[in-house]
């Protein structure tokens, strides 16, 4: 099987990697980082490098496809037309088409979409109706068919369980949540608008409307030392 996570300058990191880490445990899992070409990008953080391992033109028929947000780039990405043209054409033969955070909003800019509920980040929830979805804002994860979005940034290990569930049986979903441990207790209740206070919600919008204007600085971090341990890993695997 498969599956096609997609990379971008200015992704969230744990939106691409907290899936991965569930995914690549699946059986017959072939997981691809996916982009425009092999090699590094940055996150939104301007510091940590992720690799893509393959071209959209060298993955045509993904099983899975998930597309992670950004806090930084995603109006870049859903203007990307090789990205959007390219979800288009595989999400004709995908088993599966999901999402987390804003990655909702690159499905619809793509017209994945159309008159589908969805959900996204809390953030850019109204930008969903705007693009021809159904927001689904008090649910971390929406299926439709065969699309599955899921909400903010941690939300993406929630969906990745959700869908080893799907495709291999609770039994394997939850021999892969006992591998990573994955038993969430956090010392504090404000992980959704509405359970934060007001001047935590005020405080969190201001940061992430800060990180959006300084998106473009955040990413401009030279690649080159990446691109060669990115093409040595291709070497290797396509020996």
């Amino acid at each position: 099987m498969q599956i096609a996570i997609v990379l971008y300058p200015g992704i969230t990191a744990l939106d691409a990697i907290g899936p991965y880490e569930v995914l690549h445990l699946m059986p017959d899992a072939e997981v691809r980082f996916v982009g425009a070409e092999p090699g590094p990008v940055v996150a939104d953080s301007g510091v940590l490098f992720l690799g893509v391992t393959h071209s959209y033109a060298e993955t045509p028929a993904p099983d899975i496809v998930l597309v992670p947000g950004s806090s930084v780039a995603t109006a870049t990405a859903m203007a990307d037309e090789e990205l959007t043209g390219w979800l288009r054409r595989v999400h004709e033969t995908t088993a599966w088409t999901t999402s987390v955070c804003s990655g909702a909003l690159i499905l619809a800019a793509a017209g994945i979409l159309e008159g589908v509920p969805a959900t996204t980040h809390w953030l850019v929830q109204p930008m969903l109706a705007t693009l021809g979805a159904e927001p689904r804002p008090d649910q971390r994860i929406v299926r439709s068919g065969k699309i599955a979005t899921a909400a903010g940034v941690s939300a993406g290990i929630d969906l990745a369980l959700w869908l080893a569930g799907e495709v291999c049986g609770r039994e394997r979903a939850e021999v892969i949540q006992l591998i990573a441990e994955y038993d969430p207790r956090p010392p504090f209740d404000a992980g959704h608008p509405s359970k934060a206070a007001e001047t935590v919600r005020e405080k969190a919008r201001a940061e992430l409307l800060h990180a959006v204007a300084d998106g473009q600085d955040a990413i401009a971090v030279p690649q080159a030392p990446w691109r060669q341990a990115i093409e040595s890993f291709r070497g290797h695997t396509h020996s």
